[in-house]
């Protein structure tokens, strides 16, 4: 309808422009048709002046006329080249200008001047029965001009008439057409877009059973179906995330109450398992002394094997209590000052450094975050390791290296020149009881870097060892603890 109509505004404008046109043409026209009259009569005026006195300035009008009436015929054919009838009535003037051009002006002016033109006075009758011709189609021109611009103007005003009719139509359908647009998009994209919105935020809310109804046209519909299948989905997963929690929490509490179990087992390891044993070893050697006279050497081999024997167990038994307990027993994490608990560490084992004349050393230690208890186990641990597979070819030599990088993150690593670790038992010296020696040369029960793993691990930390390193054994392990800004900060607080 739009297109129609400006279609046909379109052609109201151009024929207006076009009538509009017409109208200056043949308002243009009827002036140059007066002019050219005005031409016409000069001529005849400077003709007849000439023919009664003979003087040459009245032939100057003439000439002049002549002129102009050449440049108004050719304008009026110009402009008027299509209309027939004004054509017609111009070639009938010219007709009768011609025909008194040859009988009457044209003979005068080829008359020598000085004296009066006999010729003139001989057919003046003639002359002005031929000029009355010529303004008589000089009248019938200006008429047929007149009748031409009064019907280009009434052509116009219709026109006009029209193009305000047509414009006001456009103008009319453009507001009926917003209307109907504006009342379309009201009913068939905002309330449905509302309606779905609507049920979203429902659904937003927690009233994930809330369905999305579709509605509206069929883009609506179709967001809406998928709005719809993306609730069903999330109502799915958390269907399945509701179940999976209630495995959880039953998990949760069936470990709750293993737990409970090995907390009685512990107990009971550390009680009643262990009681039965310091027995075992007591009476073995009250027999061994009582009745020493009455055994012989195996006899007393054999109580020997037997209290050690017991001595080892209650040794296994609280080596796997301290074991277990990493990470649920000790697990108030507190600023700990490495520096401090490195210096127990090694009064603990100053009797076994001595006897084996050891060096210890170790980097400038940081302050961190953790237990205390477990760090100074992980310490003896390592640093007990170092001294226990020491070389027999030389003297221990033991490093406690510290590094932290921009995140934080301490490297720490015990380093040794002692008998080493093969990288083929890399991994397997952290897997608890896994021993790489027999008991005989080296005592103990193969818990030791086990228990440095989970204490390591547990802070959030990772442990290996380093196959490059040689001679001897490099343990390298991370904790977390403050960046090294922090750390130059903290340093510089203490010297203020």
């Amino acid at each position: 309808m739009l297109l129609v109509l400006g279609i046909a505004g379109g052609w109201v404008l151009a024929r207006s422009s076009t009538l509009s046109g017409r109208v200056l043409d043949a308002d243009s026209s009827l002036v140059t048709a007066v002019r050219l009259e005005s031409a016409l009569t000069d001529q005849e005026t400077g003709i007849r002046g000439y023919g009664l006195t003979g003087q040459p300035d009245f032939l100057d009008p003439y000439r002049s006329g002549v002129t102009d009436e050449r440049a108004y015929t050719t304008r009026l054919r110009t402009t008027m080249s299509d209309r027939p009838d004004v054509l017609r009535d111009l070639d009938a003037l010219q007709r009768q200008a011609q025909a008194w051009q040859q009988r009457i002006a044209l003979p005068v002016a080829a008359t020598p001047p000085g004296a009066p033109v006999a010729l003139a006075t001989q057919r003046a009758d003639e002359g002005k029965r031929d000029f009355d011709r010529i303004r008589a189609a000089t009248t019938r021109l200006q008429q047929t001009l007149q009748t031409t611009r009064d019907h280009s103007r009434a052509q116009l005003r219709t026109a006009y008439t029209e193009r305000n009719a047509i414009f006001s139509a456009i103008a009319a359908v453009i507001l009926v057409l917003t209307a109907g647009v504006v009342t379309g998009l009201r009913r068939g994209v905002s309330r449905p877009l509302e309606q779905v919105s609507s049920d979203v935020r429902l659904v937003a809310d927690g009233m994930f059973d809330h369905p999305v109804t579709p509605t509206g046209p069929a883009d609506m519909r179709q967001l809406a179906g998928d709005v719809e299948s993306m609730r069903r989905r999330l109502v799915h997963e958390l269907a399945f995330s509701d179940a999976a929690r209630l495995q959880l929490d039953e998990q949760a509490t069936e470990l709750r109450r293993s737990n409970a179990e090995l907390e009685q087992f512990a107990y009971v390891a550390s009680h009643d398992l262990q009681e039965p044993l310091r027995k075992v070893a007591s009476f073995c050697q009250l027999l061994q002394r009582r009745y020493a006279d009455q055994l012989d050497d195996r006899a007393g081999q054999y109580i020997g094997f037997a209290v050690d024997g017991a001595n080892r167990m209650q040794t296994l038994i609280n080596d796997l209590l301290a074991f277990s307990r990493v990470g649920r027993l000790h697990t108030e994490l507190a600023s700990v000052d490495l520096e401090k608990l490195y210096a127990r560490t090694a009064d603990v084992l100053s009797v076994a450094v001595e006897e084996s004349g050891a060096e210890l050393t170790h980097d400038p230690l940081p302050t961190i975050t953790g237990d205390a208890t477990q760090l100074g186990m992980l310490l003896q641990n390592l640093l007990s390791n170092a001294l226990k597979f020491r070389s027999p070819d030389r003297p221990p030599r033991i490093h406690l290296s510290a590094r932290a990088d921009d995140d934080g993150l301490w490297h720490f690593a015990v380093a040794d020149n002692g008998i080493g670790i093969s990288p083929e038992f890399a991994e397997q010296v952290f897997v608890i009881f896994q021993r790489l020696h027999t008991r005989e040369a080296y005592p103990g029960n193969g818990i030791g870097l086990a228990l440095c793993k989970k204490i390591v691990e547990f802070h959030g930390g990772t442990i290996a060892v380093d196959p490059a390193h040689s001679p001897g054994t490099r343990i390298a392990f991370t904790l977390p603890g403050p960046a090294p800004a922090a750390v130059a900060a903290a340093a510089q607080e203490n010297q203020r």
